[in-house]
């Protein structure tokens, strides 16, 4: 036997179950402690399985040509999102909030960001946070992971979200993107706000946060499935240092939330490191 990976309690493997079968993979699950385990039954058809997984986690069809299959509660196109609702969510909030800001313009900037923004004197005038808090606008504490500035700044984070989005909620389950999301946007958000900063946002703190727990678990537990090319963790984290540097003012790209990265990335490191720790087994 030959144990292949480890799913959540709460992920729904029917759809796989019934593909595996259909590829006559032979195969069993066993529920313990810490999850759903896929056992494989003879190891020559390891590779085959390893394809399999593969179009599972990228929501392709898995069933062979000719092979019946359920009606499909969602439209083909929807089919990925069935599997990675949070990251899904949080994808089309992104497209939502830039195209009202196409709309409506700076009014919902300032709907959104951090604390409260206004114009006094002619002049910018920015709430506090304690105050925004405790006028119950909590919201403010991830709305600015929603906003973005511009074509490229949206294409790229929404890129990232959904390549490192849908492999926790595929693997590790919707519950434990949402955490992500949450603490990752929450906590970089304060981070940037701690330097002064208020007119910020963008979900790329969020993405640092899910390329680092990725990292550590496709190094820590390579069993459960996760996978980042070794090249795009060494450029995020270039393309991270760069925008600290002066020289990146020089070529227009002083403007970035360095903080909001830093502060994502810790908190995805250390979600990494907690939910990877060996387990102990009751005897």
């Amino acid at each position: 036997m030959y144990r292949v990976m480890l799913l959540p309690h709460d992920l729904d493997t029917r759809e796989l179950r019934r593909a595996l079968w259909a590829h006559r993979i032979g195969h069993f699950f066993t529920d313990e402690q810490e999850g759903q385990v896929l056992w494989l039954v003879d190891p020559g058809q390891r590779e085959a399985m390893q394809r399999l997984l593969a179009r599972w986690q990228r929501g392709e069809s898995l069933m062979p040509e000719g092979a019946p299959r359920a009606r499909p509660s969602l439209p083909p196109w929807l089919a990925p999102l069935r599997r990675a609702p949070v990251t899904g969510t949080a994808l089309v909030a992104c497209l939502a909030v830039f195209a009202v800001m196409g709309l409506l313009g700076d009014r919902v900037i300032a709907a959104l960001t951090v604390v409260p923004v206004g114009v006094a004197q002619g002049q910018l005038a920015f709430g506090s946070l304690g105050d925004t808090l405790a006028s119950g606008q909590v919201w403010r504490l991830l709305s600015p992971a929603f906003l973005h500035f511009g074509w490229m700044h949206l294409i790229f984070n929404m890129l990232w979200l959904w390549f490192f989005g849908r492999q926790i909620e595929t693997l590790h389950g919707s519950g434990r993107m949402l955490l992500l999301l949450l603490a990752a946007g929450i906590g970089g958000n304060l981070a940037q706000y701690a330097t002064g900063t208020v007119l910020f946002g963008g979900m790329s703190g969020v993405d640092f946060a899910l390329l680092g727990y990725v990292w550590l678990m496709s190094r820590r537990r390579p069993g459960d499935g996760f996978f980042v090319p070794q090249m795009l963790v060494v450029f995020m984290l270039g393309w991270m240092v760069f925008t600290m540097t002066d020289v990146a003012e020089l070529f227009g790209f002083g403007n970035v939330a360095n903080e909001a990265h830093l502060g994502g990335l810790v908190v995805g490191l250390v979600l990494g490191w907690y939910h990877s720790r060996p387990r102990r087994v009751r005897r």
